[in-house]
């Protein structure tokens, strides 16, 4: 809830500069845009970053399975985390 609310507000500050440029009101406008497009590329940014996709199958040979396990809280599926030594990547598959 807290991530959509300030996407909301980066979107009605980069919108209301937009409207006071128009005008005329340039150094309003400059100080509400700043923290608009800041806020609005850091939650458009933390989304596509934070969550990796939930795969329904282990990922294949040279992976390891960890005892790391938790419940995803947007399908409340368990998921079941492995790991690949060579590139230190993750992947996260539910059951």
């Amino acid at each position: 809830m807290l991530r959509s609310t300030l996407l909301i507000l980066g979107a009605a500050l980069t919108a209301a500069a937009l409207l006071t440029a128009l005008f005329g009101w340039i150094p309003l406008g400059a100080h509400l845009a700043i923290p608009g497009v800041v806020l609005l590329l850091a939650m458009l940014n933390e989304f596509r970053r934070r969550y990796k996709p939930i795969q329904s199958g282990p990922p294949g040979p040279g992976w390891i399975k960890t005892p790391e396990r938790f419940v995803d809280p947007e399908t409340g599926k368990d998921v079941t985390v492995y790991y690949q030594p060579s590139s230190g990547e993750r992947r996260y598959v539910g059951r």
